[in-house]
């Protein structure tokens, strides 16, 4: 029989090959011919023994940081659609987990995220854009899991220290209201909440948010700990009953799809709430689609969380286009649906949070994986994965070497399963694009009469799907707007009454947080700003700048005019900037280089090289003071720049080597309010 199914398998190969790429079948015949010379291994799908983990189920994580900033700006219905591929069940990616920043207004990687309580006083439900997508996430999944996590803190926990357990009843009541929060203005259920990301927990910290979570009533929240390595906290957990008690899930990142001794001697979850975090090609696919098996095979990881959910940030920052799809053109509408999102397909369409995987999971005789997992009520899927080491590196750890070669697999159904008739069969195939497939539906494999045996021909950097789910779908949209650069020429007057969102459209903070601002005491021009409202620094996950700075445009500008309307608001030691070429940002902000124009309450103005203000260009005395608009403009053309105040020249011809090109900035020389308005700017590459 298992002839048979070959020979069909075969033929079903052949089929698929030649319809989707012409020759490619032709050029496969050779390796068919050879089924005698490559014998494989034989594998038992068996569930008489009992049952393997319970799978938690495949997620990624929007922030960590500010990696879904372009995304809300998108315009419909391209917006929606990049949704749908992300969440929708039986489409896309159809993610089981949505995993979120909790904003702390610092610096988190790509951008800063607001928090819901700036200062000590405030809070507001509304800020940043989680909210909207946990919200749009629910629309098409309602079962989806939601998590959060914070990486920075609001400064006011810290109470002058770098520090969020100086005073950890303050801490948890700060992350209580979270999640207290998205379910009062967001009818939003946090089933998961974590303590800080890949920083220090703090024990007696866990304990009290665990109690008061329970004397709120959220007793279904559960905590998954630490979001960093396995140790120390799994070692802690052991030693420590009643922290053992309150820690629902262990957390890893970038665990290299093995756990540790004292992780699994828990009894608790194990989770890799962190990983992928790659160049989103095919080798980035490679990487996903090892990682989702071996994550179990290796370290009983019942759920894998991919960082990020989609790269909805301007490329050039850190870590650019390491999303299951890209989405970062909003003022195009161009995004695009990367393989990852279909190399996640091959799980979440085809399993649910609550199936179990089986005991008889593991490695491929000639390298790859294979799983399998059950519903308890007949239903079966098997991944089959066959990654190579080249085509399959995560950014993160060293992954050593192994060798994957052509092989056939064949596999008997026993227990519950040997009665099985028929599996549907989709099939990906990542390298050379005259070679790819992706989430292609192949004939199904009848069964009948076959003793429950099959037999699959596999090669290098492949993933088969092998399912009695019916409702597998590869779905699909028009294609989008070309790709196309940001605006040459672009203005905001921020005159939004009643804004969606708190933040002004391509905008991305790099330090501080700009909001939309009503300022009550202008009734004329500029009654609605953008303001920098952070008047102290956040307890940091990252190296953040000591001035705030909100980055937008083009990467590639080198030439440019920007224009903006500036008021300070604080005495004495109050300033405000705005730069054009600025060279960096995300976590390498501190050592941003560029063109900055101050002004400065002390009626001073400087012009910098860089945003640390160490390479000085000059400097001098000028009428500016307290409370009062003033418009700066900056040119930068070539190698020369120039600058202007109220439309008078105030500097000119001050050389700049470098950097040649960046994108346009504005910003505050502290944490300090200030406001802007009518901004402009003409750029070309």
């Amino acid at each position: 029989m298992a002839v048979s199914l070959l020979q069909a398998s075969r033929q079903r190969r052949l089929r698929a090959m030649t319809a989707a790429a012409g020759s490619a079948g032709r050029a496969a015949l050779p390796l068919l011919l050879c089924a005698l010379l490559a014998p494989g291994g034989a594998y038992v799908l068996d569930d008489s023994d009992g049952l393997g983990r319970e799978f938690d189920g495949i997620g990624a994580i929007s922030g960590g940081g500010a990696t879904s900033r372009l995304l809300i700006n998108y315009p419909e219905p391209y917006r929606s659609q990049i949704l749908d591929y992300l969440f929708k069940p039986n489409f896309g990616a159809s993610l089981h987990i949505l995993k979120v920043e909790i904003g702390g207004d610092g610096q988190t990687t790509d951008g800063t995220e607001p928090s819901h309580m700036h200062y000590a006083l405030d809070e507001n439900y509304f800020r940043g854009y989680e909210w909207w997508l946990m919200k749009e996430a629910k629309k098409r999944n309602p079962n989806i899991t939601l998590m959060g996590l914070p990486w920075s803190f609001p400064g006011w926990l810290g109470k002058h220290f770098n520090w969020p357990y100086v005073n950890v009843q303050l801490t948890a009541y700060y992350v209580m209201s979270w999640i207290v929060g998205a379910k009062r203005y967001h009818d939003l259920d946090i089933d998961y909440i974590g303590i800080w990301n890949e920083r220090s927990f703090d024990i007696n910290y866990i304990k009290v948010l665990r109690r008061m979570l329970n004397y709120q009533g959220l007793q279904r929240v559960k905590i998954i700990a630490s979001d960093n390595l396995w140790e120390p906290i799994s070692a802690s957990m052991l030693l420590d009953p009643e922290l053992l008690k309150v820690v629902d899930v262990v957390g890893a990142h970038y665990p290299g799809t093995h756990s540790v001794k004292d992780a699994r001697l828990t009894g608790k979850k194990l989770w890799a709430s962190e990983d992928f975090s790659t160049l989103n090609n095919d080798a980035g696919a490679g990487c996903w689609g090892r990682i989702l098996n071996q994550n179990y095979v290796n370290g009983y990881m019942t759920s894998t969380i991919a960082w990020n959910l989609v790269a909805s940030y301007y490329e050039q920052l850190p870590y650019g286009r390491s999303g299951l799809m890209t989405a970062q053109e909003p003022w195009s509408g161009h995004y695009v649906v990367e393989s990852p999102i279909w190399i996640s397909a091959h799980t979440t369409q085809f399993t649910q949070p609550g199936w179990y995987y089986l005991k008889t999971v593991g490695h491929l005789e000639k390298g790859g994986s294979y799983v399998a997992l059950t519903d308890g009520l007949g239903n079966l899927t098997i991944i089959i994965e066959t990654m190579s080491h080249k085509h399959s590196k995560c950014i993160r750890p060293l992954l050593p070497y192994f060798n994957v070669s052509h092989q056939f697999a064949t596999f008997t159904l026993q227990g519950s399963f040997s009665e099985i008739p028929e599996l549907q069969v989709w099939y990906t195939k990542l390298g050379k694009s005259s070679e790819t497939f992706l989430f292609k539906q192949l004939d199904s494999l009848w069964l009948h009469d076959s003793g429950g045996s099959f037999t699959v021909e596999l090669r290098e950097d492949e993933v088969f799907t092998l399912t009695t789910i019916t409702t597998g779908r590869k779905g699909s949209y028009p294609v989008p707007p070309e790709s196309q650069p940001f605006p040459g020429v672009y203005k905001d007057d921020f005159n939004v009454e009643y804004p969606v969102f708190s933040e002004a459209p391509n905008f991305a903070d790099q330090t501080g947080v700009f909001e939309y601002f009503i300022n009550m005491e202008d009734h004329g021009e500029h009654r609605f700003t953008l303001r920098q409202v952070l008047n102290q620094r956040p307890i940091t996950w990252a190296a953040d700048a000591h001035s705030a700075i909100s980055i937008i445009g083009d990467y590639k500008w080198s030439n440019m005019t920007i224009k903006c309307d500036v008021y300070i608001e604080t005495p004495e030691k109050g300033g405000v900037f705005i730069a054009g070429r600025v060279n960096k940002g995300g976590i390498l902000i501190r050592s941003a280089r560029g063109i900055f124009f101050w002004i400065f309450a002390n009626g001073t103005y400087k012009v910098t090289g860089d945003l640390a203000g160490w390479l000085i260009y000059a400097v001098g005395q000028v009428d500016v003071t307290v409370k009062e608009w003033y418009t700066l403009t900056l040119t930068v053309t070539g190698h020369f720049s120039s600058g202007m105040l109220n439309g008078k020249s105030l500097w000119s011809d001050i050389q700049v080597n470098f950097p040649k090109n960046g994108w346009a900035a504005i910003g505050t020389y502290s944490f300090e309010f200030a406001q802007f308005d009518n901004f402009y700017v003409d750029a070309t590459p």
